[in-house]
C-alpha cells in the first residue's frame, strides 16, 4: 500500500481541521493516503475544476486511468458524456444511462496500484478496490450498492489503422463497467465538502447533513443548490433524528442576486412565521462563506430580509466553552492535565474521585455533568453519574460490570434531563440520572457483533461506534421520554482492527485503527476520506478523545489517546510531571502513566 506526501485538496482539507495544533510538529511528514495522483493532469494545479479531457493523457496508460476514474465528476446532468467520451465509440451501449435525480456515480478506493498489461491489441486494466459508497445527485454520498472488489476493462488506441498520431490520438476504453466510477482521489478533487443543517425533531437544535458540490458548479448557482438540498431534505440515515421543510415548499425559479444580497422565492404550504425564521437560520448556517443579505419571499411576497452573518451570530449553533480543559486519570483518580492552554478544575469532591478508570465531563451552562467507570471492591466495574453545581458530591453508581468502555454525553441542552451512553460487556446502554443511575440496553438496528467504543457529536443527535470490528454512525431521537437510535449506517474505511473512536469535527471521525500496523486516522462519516494522523504506534489504541473543530468555537482540533497504557496529545507522550493537583511522594518522582485522558468542552 502506497502513500504520497500531503498535497492539493486532501492537504486543505486537512489544515482545515487545524491537526498541527494537536502536537504533530511542523516538521513531522503527515501524509494522505493515495493511490494514483490525477494532478498529472493539470485539473488542479492549473486551477480547472473540470476532470481532465480524454485526449489529455495521450497514450500514458497509467495517466489515462486515473483520469478515467475522474471522468465522471462534477454537475451530474453531464456526467454519461464525460465518461462516453473515454469510451470506444462502438460500445457506447454498454452504459446504461440515466438522467436527473436518477444519475448516481459509484465511489471506490483504489487498495492496490492499477494493473496495466499489454496484450496484442489493446491493454488490459485490472483495479482494485474497495466499495465507498454511491454518490447521488443531490450530493448525498450513501452505502454502496456494487460488492465488485475489482473491475477489469481494455485500453486500445483511440487513432485508426494507418492513420493519424497515435500518441496524439490518445486512448479508448473497451468493455467498461457499467457503472459510473469516480475514485476517492478524484471526489476529493472535484468536489467540496458542504454541510447543510436540518432541525433536530425536537427543533431545539440544528444537525449538520454532508453533502458533495462539484466544485464545476459556479458562484452564482451555490445558493440555488443549497435551498434545493434543504428543500429536498436530509440524508436517509439522519431522517429518524430530524424534520424536515413542510411538504410540498418549493424553489420558484432559482435563487438570483450576487455575493452581498441574494432573493430566494419559496412556494410554502403554510404561513408559519415560526418555521420560516427557522428556514432563515437553517440557509444561513448552510452558507457558511456568505456574510451578504437573503431576501426571502413566498409567493413572489417578500418576507423578510435575512443578513446571514447576523442570523448566525444570534443563533449559534451550538453553546461552547472557546478552549477545552483537558483531564486524565491518575493513580485511580482524575487530574487536570497542563498540556495546552487553561487545565480546568475537577468538578470532584474528593471522595468521589476514587478508583476511577475513564471518565468524561459535560457542562450545560452552569450545571456540571460528570460520568465515570470506577471499581469496586469486587473487581467489577460501575458507572458512578452525578449532576449539578460543581464540585459534585454523592454521586449515584449503577449496577455491576466485567468491563465498560469509555462513558459519553448526550450533549441535551436540559440540564434537568441528562443522558449518556457507555459500552458495557459489549452491549451498548443508555444512561441517565435521576435519584438512582437508570441503565437500559439500546438495541442496534442492522449490526450484529460486540459493541467496543461508541462517541456523540457535538449536536447530540448522531453517535459513531465500532460493532463486530466495524464503524458506524446513527442518528439519535431525544425526546421528553425515550431515546431511540435509527438505523445504523457503515462506514467504509480501510483500516482494520478498529479499537477506538471520537469527533473529529461535525462530519468526521478520529480512529484507532491499524493500517498494516496500529495508527490514528481522520475519517469522514460516510468513509470517502481518510488521513493518517499518527502511524505506527507499536501498540493498539485502548482509548481516544478528541476536541472537534466546529463552527461556534474555531479553535484548532486536539487530540489525545493512549496506547500500551500511555498517553499521547498528538504526537506528544504526556508525561507524569503535567498531571496537575497530585498528593508530593515520599521520593520526590512520580510512579505510573497518566491514562484515559479526555476533554471538557
Amino acid at each position: 500500500m502506497r502513500h504520497a506526501r500531503l498535497t492539493g485538496v486532501a492537504g486543505v482539507a486537512l489544515l482545515a481541521l487545524g491537526l498541527t495544533g494537536c502536537g504533530i510538529p511542523a516538521s513531522t511528514d503527515v501524509e494522505v493516503e493515495r493511490r494514483v495522483s490525477t494532478a498529472e493532469a493539470g485539473s488542479v494545479s492549473g486551477g480547472s475544476v473540470q476532470p481532465p479531457t480524454r485526449a489529455a493523457a495521450g497514450s500514458n496508460a497509467q495517466t489515462f486511468v486515473n483520469n478515467f476514474l475522474a471522468a465522471a465528476a462534477g454537475e451530474p446532468d453531464r456526467a454519461y458524456e464525460r465518461v462516453k467520451e473515454y469510451i470506444d465509440p462502438r460500445q457506447h451501449h454498454r452504459l446504461q444511462e440515466r438522467q436527473g435525480s436518477e444519475i448516481t456515480l459509484t465511489v471506490v478506493r483504489l487498495t492496490d496500484d492499477p494493473v496495466i498489461t499489454p496484450d496484442v491489441d489493446s491493454t488490459k486494466v485490472t483495479i482494485n478496490v474497495q466499495q465507498v459508497g454511491v454518490l447521488r445527485a443531490n450530493g448525498t454520498l450513501v452505502s454502496p450498492v456494487a460488492t465488485e472488489r475489482s473491475y477489469e476493462f481494455k485500453l486500445v488506441s483511440a487513432a485508426l489503422p494507418g492513420q493519424g498520431d497515435v500518441e496524439q490520438a490518445g486512448l479508448y476504453v473497451q468493455d467498461p463497467p457499467n457503472v459510473l466510477l469516480l475514485s476517492d482521489v478524484a471526489l476529493a478533487q472535484y468536489y467540496k465538502e458542504s454541510s447543510v443543517y436540518f432541525w433536530s425533531s425536537d427543533r431545539a437544535r440544528l444537525v449538520p447533513d454532508l453533502r458533495y458540490l462539484p466544485e464545476a458548479v459556479p458562484e452564482e448557482r451555490q445558493v440555488t443548490e443549497v435551498v434545493r438540498w434543504l428543500i429536498g431534505g436530509p440524508s436517509d440515515w439522519l431522517r429518524t433524528a430530524v424534520v424536515p421543510l413542510p411538504d410540498r415548499t418549493e424553489l420558484i425559479n432559482n435563487a438570483t442576486g450576487s455575493a452581498d444580497r441574494w432573493e430566494v422565492n419559496l412556494a410554502l404550504p403554510a404561513n408559519d412565521e415560526e418555521r420560516l425564521d427557522q428556514f432563515a437560520t437553517q440557509l444561513a448556517w448552510s452558507l457558511p462563506n456568505l456574510d451578504g443579505q437573503v431576501e426571502l419571499k413566498v409567493q413572489n411576497q417578500s418576507r423578510r430580509v435575512v443578513d446571514l452573518a447576523g442570523q448566525r451570530r444570534a443563533n449559534p449553533v451550538y453553546e461552547l466553552a472557546q478552549n477545552p480543559h483537558r483531564f486524565c486519570v491518575y493513580d485511580g483518580a482524575v487530574h487536570p492535565l497542563a498540556v495546552v492552554g487553561d487545565p480546568g478544575t475537577v468538578p470532584l469532591a474528593a471522595e468521589d474521585n476514587r478508583n476511577v478508570v475513564s471518565a468524561n465531563f459535560d457542562r450545560i451552562n452552569d450545571w456540571t455533568l460528570a460520568a465515570l467507570v470506577v471499581t469496586g471492591s469486587d473487581k467489577r466495574q460501575r458507572l458512578a453519574v452525578g449532576s449539578g453545581a460543581a464540585p459534585l458530591t454523592d454521586l449515584r453508581k449503577g449496577p455491576a460490570h466485567n468491563a465498560m468502555g469509555r462513558p459519553v454525553w448526550l450533549r441535551t441542552l436540559d440540564p434537568l434531563k441528562p443522558r449518556g451512553l457507555v459500552v458495557a460487556d459489549g452491549n451498548l446502554h443508555l444512561f441517565e440520572v435521576d435519584r438512582d443511575v437508570r441503565m437500559s440496553r439500546v438495541q442496534l438496528n442492522g449490526v450484529t457483533g460486540a459493541v467496543t467504543a461508541v462517541a456523540a457529536s457535538l449536536d447530540g443527535q448522531r453517535i459513531a461506534l465500532i460493532v463486530g470490528g466495524g464503524l458506524y454512525v446513527a442518528a439519535v431521537d431525544l425526546d421528553d421520554d425515550s431515546v431511540t437510535v435509527g438505523p445504523t449506517r457503515k462506514v467504509f474505511t480501510s483500516l482494520t482492527a478498529l479499537s477506538a473512536v471520537d469527533w473529529a469535527g461535525e462530519d468526521r471521525l478520529v480512529v484507532g485503527g491499524s493500517a498494516d500496523r496500529p495508527a490514528v486516522y481522520d475519517v469522514s462519516i460516510d468513509g470517502a476520506r481518510q488521513t493518517p494522523l499518527q502511524e505506527k504506534l507499536g501498540a493498539k489504541v485502548t482509548h481516544l478523545a478528541a476536541y472537534p473543530v466546529n463552527p461556534a468555537a474555531p479553535q484548532p482540533s486536539a487530540v489525545m489517546y493512549e496506547a500500551n497504557g500511555v498517553s499521547y496529545s498528538g504526537s506528544s507522550r504526556i508525561q507524569s510531571d503535567q498531571v496537575l493537583n497530585v498528593s508530593p511522594e515520599p521520593t520526590g518522582n512520580r510512579s505510573g502513566n497518566p491514562t484515559a485522558p479526555f476533554f471538557l468542552y
